[in-house]
């Protein structure tokens, strides 16, 4: 009925503005222009083109400075006083019509000056890993960050549900929650869960009018994180040679309004890895040597996250969320996970608050909590804190932060973070040479110690402008 409205109202601002007759064709086509000029931006987001056919194009740069400090599990400590990085995004949006949207975003991350890697050659093996290479910063390549098509329509069947699919190199880093303290318009997945870069598709279902539940949804999406195939100059280019990477996605929302939002996903990765050596001797020295990335398949693993967040109208829309999370290692026959060669379950829970104070115009201020169990392991290699990911923390994570728009484009923001781990292994992968957990206090006193790092800090400043 309240769509009904709004048409009779465009129609007689039309004909008020026209003032002649015109065909129906006509007319739908300047009230998609009209609904088009009405929207507005959300959370410094573009939401909606500026009209059918032209390509919107918006950017958004950062330079931040973080002060790094790890205490290592011997009691030495290393440090950056001041790790500078330039990021920049550029975002190409394209709709020829109301069915299509085509999307592509470039991103360019980097530290100040050319990086002089810790590592064999001055190259990083994983820092180029595809599931992580436009959130790393350590060159100044241009690379392709998101690029998708999606179709849309608001019936399917002839049933009045709402529906898209779409195809391409998803958003999924910057994840529901995460973008909170980033100040960002979240994409899809739960942060909690899942934080890096797939190439894949999906398939969302908009159920709130057919069942008459506010913001019901449900998602299907599967991608590839690594495909196994023979390089195109060999003998049988492309040809399968190792197990690929694959995720496996079920998004749901039961009920979402303006004020509580509930959201539940849960997805298999197979055929995870783990390199073969790491190349470090007990007393944690490094020896190229022996240092063999080549990867081991070792298993799949299951991931599933519920979140509910909540904003307090009456607390001048102070936002409160919880989020659980759990997950669960299947190593192949032969193969051992975490060391094990049976299942191993972690859980993890999340618990933060964004307030906007009413004494500051334009700013935010947020804390936030994580606690991660012995086995836990969430797929969040993209960005999330350059200390380590806080959200694979097997211990705890704390986190303060204020953010402030300073005008019109141009944010401020001050964190600080601070990670207390209580096993190893929270930044690897999934096998026995890098992800592996051992209680931090077994580990003092051996020889490993100088390797092993007890609790880390992160404070970081940014200035941040978007256009």
């Amino acid at each position: 009925m309240k769509r009904v409205k709004l048409n009779m109202i465009l129609l007689m601002t039309i004909s008020s503005l026209y003032g002649v007759e015109t065909s129906n064709e006509a007319l739908v086509k300047r009230i998609e222009q009209l609904e088009i000029k009405l929207s507005k931006k959300v959370d410094g987001e573009k939401t909606l083109k500026s009209q059918y056919g032209q390509v919107n194009i918006h950017g958004d740069y950062r330079f931040s400075v973080d002060n790094l400090n790890y205490e290592l599990a011997n009691g030495q400590i290393a440090k950056n006083d001041a790790l500078l990085t330039n990021r920049l995004w550029l975002n190409f949006d394209y709709e020829p019509n109301r069915h299509l949207e085509f999307n592509t975003k470039i991103a360019f991350n980097k530290v100040f000056g050319h990086p002089a890697v810790f590592a064999p050659n001055g190259k990083a093996p994983f820092d180029g890993f595809d599931w992580i290479a436009s959130s790393t910063n350590t060159d100044d390549e241009l690379r392709v960050k998101n690029t998708y098509i999606n179709y849309k329509d608001d019936t399917i069947f002839g049933m009045d549900i709402p529906w898209r699919f779409g195809v391409g190199r998803r958003p999924t880093s910057y994840t529901k929650l995460l973008s909170f303290r980033d100040d960002q318009a979240a994409n899809a997945p739960l942060g909690h869960i899942i934080s890096a870069e797939f190439d894949g598709g999906s398939l969302g279902f908009d159920l709130s009018r057919a069942t008459n539940i506010s913001g019901m949804k449900f998602k299907l999406a599967s991608g590839r994180a690594i495909s196994y195939v023979h390089p195109s100059l060999s003998a049988t280019p492309n040809a399968d040679w190792g197990k690929n990477i694959n995720m496996f996605n079920i998004n749901f929302v039961p009920y979402s309004n303006e004020n509580l939002h509930t959201e539940l996903q849960a997805l298999k990765i197979t055929n995870l890895v783990d390199i073969k050596a790491s190349g470090y001797a007990q007393d944690g020295s490094f020896n190229p040597n022996n240092f063999n990335p080549s990867f081991d398949t070792l298993g799949d693993i299951y991931l599933a996250s519920f979140m509910v967040s909540y904003k307090a109208l009456s607390l001048n829309n102070t936002t409160f969320f919880a989020s659980v999370a759990m997950s669960k290692t299947d190593p192949d026959n032969g193969q051992k996970m975490f060391n094990k060669s049976n299942s191993k379950t972690g859980r993890s829970y999340w618990l933060g608050t964004q307030w906007k104070p009413n004494f500051l115009e334009n700013a935010k201020i947020g804390a936030e909590y994580n606690h991660g169990s012995k086995y836990w392991r969430s797929f969040t290699y993209g960005e999330d804190t350059v200390a380590g990911s806080k959200m694979a923390t097997r211990g705890d994570a704390y986190e303060l932060y204020f953010t402030k728009d300073l005008m019109e484009g141009l944010s401020f923001q001050a964190r600080y973070t601070y990670i207390d781990y209580d096993y190893t292994g929270s930044d690897g992968f999934v096998g026995n040479q890098t992800g592996t957990p051992i209680k931090i206090a077994d580990v003092t006193g051996t020889d490993v110690a100088s390797a092993t790092v007890d609790t880390a800090e992160d404070i970081r400043f940014y200035l941040r402008y978007r256009f």
